[in-house]
């Protein structure tokens, strides 16, 4: 919405651009009230009238999304551990807490690496077997948070930093990612097993 709302604008005349350009957040109470003033043709300010419509509702549906999370991390023990894995955030941490739901469901470490979707699909030519891309089953939510953690936990902690350098040497920066995913799912698995926080690698 942010994006069509500049598109609109910057199709307007020079006048509108200039007194637009001279807002520094348009996102703001302050902005919308200026772009509600604007003078606008009548077709362009209904557009334009639709897509902040659009925004505002948005902004409330996120705000209250963004509420529903604090109230669940404050209420769930799990994502409070998951959230003291590096650079893990209250969203991602409820997010993961709510879809392990229970740890003690898995009995070992590999079939919740099986639940997240995040372990290679295998195939086999004549004796050898071979592994190739990850499976397509599996917790997509999940895997995604695993996913997306990877780049910022690398930045945080040097031993996962060092894990995935020495992977992608060996396999490459797509495999070494997806094997640092698996890394930060074993570490969230065992925290909860031992219902503990997570323990930073000391150099």
């Amino acid at each position: 919405m942010k994006n069509r709302l500049r598109a609109l604008l910057a199709q307007q005349g020079e006048e509108i651009r200039q007194e637009v350009e001279r807002v520094e957040n348009l996102f703001t109470d302050k902005g919308m009230k200026i772009l509600t003033g604007l003078a606008l043709p009548e077709r362009e300010a209904k557009l334009v009238g639709a897509v902040v419509r659009t925004y505002d509702h948005l902004e409330e549906r996120i705000n209250k999304t963004n509420a529903l999370v604090k109230q669940l991390y404050e209420q769930m023990p799990s994502a409070q551990l998951i959230q003291t894995v590096p650079e893990f955030g209250v969203f991602l941490a409820v997010l993961v807490a709510v879809e392990v739901e229970d740890i003690g469901r898995f009995k070992e470490v590999s079939q919740f690496h099986a639940y997240a979707g995040v372990i290679p699909s295998t195939y086999s030519s004549g004796e050898r077997t071979f592994a190739g891309k990850i499976i397509k089953e599996g917790n997509r939510s999940l895997r995604w948070a695993a996913v997306e953690a990877v780049w910022p936990a690398m930045r945080a902690d040097f031993s996962i930093r060092c894990f995935y350098d020495r992977l992608k040497k060996r396999k490459g920066a797509n495999s070494a990612k997806v094997a640092t995913a698996r890394r930060l799912l074993t570490i969230i698995y065992r925290m909860l097993k031992e219902n503990r926080p997570y323990i930073p690698y000391k150099r």
